[in-house]
């Protein structure tokens, strides 16, 4: 968009600055860890918004479409889930200092439909690392996905890989540590 500056809607609050406190480099993370976020509520506003500019589908934008249709209500379109309950691990800052972006997710699937009211969280786990061969500065990580309602139901899992960041080297030819 013209005159969006995102670095300036950071500053003036407009969207969460991520919580550099937990960030790491590639060489902190280990098959196994666990990481959660914190909660986001879906409104029914939120989602016949995304719906209109990404999947204005009649269960996605129309309450009274979406009644007749086989989930009797409206529901977020899964474009909405991926991307809102991504953002909610971003926001965590787990890869603040270190993400290089993504080579690409696999296995992606909706569970069960998000509707006005649901409050869902993420909840991610380390399944693979793998240092870059060809590249020293970066490695892959490998993470499963899960977004969970207030019921304690999985409505979407995903698999991630991530390009990370490899902790700088310090002036001995060692890595800084984690602080």
């Amino acid at each position: 968009m013209p005159g969006l500056d995102a670095c300036a809607s950071l500053r003036a609050g407009v969207f969460d600055i991520p919580d550099r406190t937990l960030a790491r480099y590639f060489d902190d993370f280990t098959p196994g860890d666990r990481f959660v976020s914190k909660g986001v509520t879906f409104t029914e506003a939120d989602i016949i918004s995304f719906a209109l500019r990404y999947d204005p589908q009649p269960f996605h934008v129309d309450v009274e479409a979406a009644a007749q249709s086989p989930y009797g209500g409206l529901i977020a379109s899964g474009f909405h889930t991926l991307s809102q309950s991504f953002r909610m691990m971003l926001q965590e800052g787990i890869f603040a200092e270190c993400s290089m972006g993504s080579p690409g997710m696999d296995e992606l699937r909706w569970l069960a439909p998000v509707r006005p009211g649901d409050t869902l969280h993420m909840e991610g786990e380390v399944i693979e690392t793998r240092p870059s061969s060809s590249k020293p500065d970066r490695g892959l990580l490998k993470m499963n996905y899960r977004a969970i309602n207030q019921r304690g139901e999985t409505v979407m899992t995903l698999s991630v890989l991530h390009l990370l960041r490899r902790r700088p080297r310090d002036e001995g030819g060692g890595t800084t540590q984690l602080a």
